[in-house]
């Protein structure tokens, strides 16, 4: 056959089949879609937040740096958004649970592409990023401090900044130094006593500060990465230079990842994540609290003061169909956690939403046996993944870090 063959163009065609069957990994036209719907290349544009009309302003965004890195902005002068959200991790802290102000019981989660997010923290207790950016300031274990305390700091130290902004700072004359309803039992009763034209005063300044943050953490953006230089060549059907190719096992990962492994299920889009809450089966850590994510999230989301359809959301209220329509009962919220983005995910252990798991293998293993849930039921299907293909997809999953 080889000698019938040798010198014609069938044979070099034939051949070449042969060596790409025993090579790299080659992916159907099908398979391409998926692998560029991942690509960095179809991020979205930065979605608009018209609850924060300050969303896009350079001097807002300013100020929001500012304070993102301020020690001040915290009860003791000790805890700034940057103890947590370092900048040159991720902004993320690299450990199991956040110690800021005292210990906290669920890992920080990274901050780039948070402008995507439909909803904030593990469990979507938040619906905008300027809520969740205020949220740490007055928790006991984070930055442990409170409003009125807040909105005095502002006065006196960025006034000017701020009414460039915002336009004229509220009178704070006559109000208690430190007065919460979220505070000490002292705190409660200061904030109490005040009027309500005082509370709203306080509260609009508050407000203004996370909006001055989200501003802010607006300009943080994912980088490109080994993965995302792979993916434009294949989608422009190009074959990868060696600068931009996935090795063997990277590339046999990739098929895993969108294949078999199912994990784009819940890991899709540029962001690889899908925004939504899921119960893994993730088991709780002996000793913390009783920690239901989703179930208990909805009902923060529904009670905060400072929700879409607060008094203290810039804009009309048809910005807030997440919160009018989500999903508030059922046995699908219960332990069930945001899906975090898989970018960066090489360069931030350990995993899971108290940090339950230190590597990456042990979260293949761990979804691959898809263990029963403690408590509600795990969305997970057990799966067999041989120990080359679990050190292929470990080995895609470092293409979305370098």
């Amino acid at each position: 056959m080889l000698a019938i063959f040798r010198n014609s163009a069938v044979f070099v065609s034939l051949l070449g089949t042969i060596l790409a069957g025993c090579g790299e990994p080659q992916f159907s036209e099908d398979e391409k879609a998926v692998i560029a719907s991942l690509s960095l290349a179809k991020l979205p544009p930065l979605p608009a937040d018209p609850t924060n009309r300050v969303a896009d302003s350079p001097a807002a965004a300013a100020l929001g740096a500012t304070l993102f890195f301020d020690h001040r902005l915290s009860g003791k002068d000790e805890v700034a958004c940057a103890t947590c959200h370092k900048i040159d991790r991720q902004f993320q802290d690299d450990l199991p649970r956040a110690v800021a102000a005292g210990h906290n019981n669920r890992r920080t989660m990274p901050l780039a592409g948070v402008a995507w997010n439909p909803w904030f923290f593990w469990d979507g207790r938040r619906d905008s990023l300027w809520a969740q950016a205020i949220t740490p300031l007055e928790d006991p274990v984070e930055h442990a401090g409170n409003r009125t305390a807040y909105a005095r700091f502002m006065f006196q130290n960025f006034r000017d900044r701020y009414e460039n902004i915002f336009g004229p700072f509220p009178s704070l004359d006559g109000l208690p130094r430190h007065a919460s309803p979220l505070g000490t039992e002292a705190e409660k009763v200061a904030w109490a006593s005040m009027s309500p034209e005082q509370q709203d005063a306080v509260n609009s300044v508050f407000a203004n500060i996370g909006k001055m943050i989200a501003a802010f953490e607006r300009s943080l953006t994912p980088p490109e990465t080994r993965f995302d230089r792979f993916a434009k060549v294949l989608a422009a059907g190009k074959e990868p230079a060696a600068a931009d190719d996935l090795s063997g096992d990277e590339r046999a990962g990739l098929k895993l990842f969108i294949g078999k492994g199912q994990c784009i299920r819940c890991h899709n889009g540029p962001r690889f994540t899908d925004g939504h809450f899921h119960n893994t089966g993730v088991p709780p850590i002996a000793g913390l609290p009783a920690d239901l994510g989703r179930e208990t999230g909805v009902a923060k989301v529904a009670a905060d003061p400072f929700n879409c359809l607060g008094k203290f959301r810039d804009g009309p209220d048809t910005a807030c169909g997440e919160l009018r329509f989500m999903v508030k009962q059922g046995p699908e919220l219960r332990r069930a956690y945001k899906t975090p983005s898989l970018r960066g995910v090489a360069d931030r252990p350990p995993y899971m939403h108290a940090g339950q798991f230190a590597t990456l293998e042990e979260v293949i293993d761990h979804d691959a046996r898809a263990p029963d849930s403690g408590d509600g039921h795990s969305e997970l299907n057990p799966l067999i993944l041989s120990d080359r293909e679990k050190k292929e997809l470990v080995a895609f999953l470092k293409t979305l870090s370098e």
